[in-house]
């Protein structure tokens, strides 16, 4: 807890030692959000290098690469990144380096999509076999679920060895991990299921695993949902329980954020009635649960609120997202005397995924640096992501194949 009485800059600004000894040069991180910006086959992109970068320059302490995935088996999107076996080394370089910059933090969120893969470039597989708008999704293996602790281990190795300091492993919003934490798609009885334990294991495995490859100076933070806002899937209770048995791991920071891209659930990020954190019950919860540093995202729209739940010992650090797609400099000003809180925009009707696009579509104009003359509506930014999306499949299959 940072104690009153100094100033909204003064807290922002405090630097944070993670467990592993990496210092955070203050309490601002860039959240996870799918950029989309690789170039189609798992490589990074010089526009994606600039946008990092530019978070950098604006005083983010740490940025968090959305979407890494740890093979090309279940990516989210054909512009996700992929922690691969062959490539270029140069570009990961690049964007190890210059998102770096100023003293900044640049992690990769290593993930997959288990259910949510994207089917042009996948078979969709799960904890257990259902149907997700109207498509049929497999039950993983034993085999399948025995792998992953080390793919998760490798992938991060290779981060480190590209001049990374450390990694997110993503264990929310619907993706794989997150679905094992979630009764809604983990029906198993085999060990990986049935309980809260179960359910939890192949994390905690995973963490060891990845740990042991990389050493202990080497961050890992995860993220984790505080609710799926989804009927039968994660809810507060389940996820404090989560952070019970994250306690006893050596992960270094806890990101509690929360929803689920699953069709029908509620996107907590486009909803407009709530204002301020969101999981920040959860969060409280988790400063008695764990000495892990916790970070917050979702909803934090001004440096008041974000100060406040610092001062009131509601998180270590907070999450940032939307706001630094409109604004990549609010670090540098939230942590200055100047201040300054972002202008988010209103829209009157929004078709499903329309503000996500939106925010997407705008991030590539962030990394041309042409956000000047950013004007599409919603409609327009959903056709756009399709788009681009549905141009780099043939690029995706040319480098790792067809979907298997």
């Amino acid at each position: 807890m940072i104690h009153a009485p100094i100033s909204p800059a003064e807290i922002l600004g405090a630097p944070l030692e993670l467990p592993c000894g990496l210092r955070l040069k203050n309490r601002l991180i860039k959240s996870p959000m799918s950029d989309s910006l690789g170039d189609g086959a798992g490589q990074p992109t010089a526009a994606q290098t600039r946008l990092y970068e530019r978070w950098a320059e604006g005083g983010t302490a740490l940025s968090l690469i959305g979407e890494v995935q740890i093979s090309p088996d279940g990516p989210e999107s054909p512009g996700n990144l992929v922690l691969a076996p062959g490539g270029a080394e140069g570009p990961w370089r690049a964007l190890a380096t210059r998102g770096a910059a100023q003293g900044a933090q640049i992690w990769p969120q290593l993930g997959h999509g288990g259910a949510l893969s994207y089917r042009a470039l996948s078979h969709p597989r799960g904890p257990s076999p259902l149907t997700l708008d109207g498509q049929p999704v497999r039950e993983m293996t034993q085999a399948e679920i025995a792998a992953l602790p080390a793919a998760y281990a490798a992938a991060a190795l290779r981060a480190k060895l590209l001049g990374f300091r450390g990694a997110q492993i993503h264990a929310g919003h619907g993706f794989l991990l997150s679905q094992f934490l979630s009764p809604f798609f983990n029906h198993r009885s085999d060990g990986y299921g049935d309980s809260h334990a179960g359910r939890f294991r192949l994390i905690g495995e995973i963490i060891s695993a990845t740990r042991q490859a990389v050493g202990p100076g080497f961050a890992l933070g995860i993220r984790i949902n505080a609710t799926d806002q989804l009927a039968g899937g994660v809810r507060e209770a389940d996820a404090r329980e989560t952070l019970r048995l994250l306690a006893g791991t050596s992960i270094d920071l806890i990101d509690i954020s929360g929803g689920s891209y699953v069709p029908g659930a509620a996107a907590s990020s486009d909803g407009t009635a709530r204002e301020g954190a969101y999981f920040a019950t959860v969060a409280k919860a988790a400063k008695e649960l764990t000495r892990i540093p916790i970070m917050l995202t979702g909803g934090l729209k001004t440096r008041a609120q974000a100060a406040g739940l610092l001062r009131d010992g509601g998180a270590d650090a907070i999450g940032l997202a939307r706001a630094l797609v409109l604004d990549p400099d609010l670090p540098r000003k939230w942590v200055s005397s100047a201040g300054g809180d972002p202008a988010f925009p209103r829209f009157e009707t929004a078709p499903p995924g329309g503000i996500t696009a939106w925010y997407t579509t705008r991030l590539a104009a962030l990394a041309k640096e042409e956000e000047g003359t950013y004007e599409l509506d919603l409609t327009e930014a959903l056709a756009a992501v399709a788009s681009r999306d549905a141009a780099r499949v043939p690029q995706w299959h040319a480098r790792f194949g067809p979907p298997r």
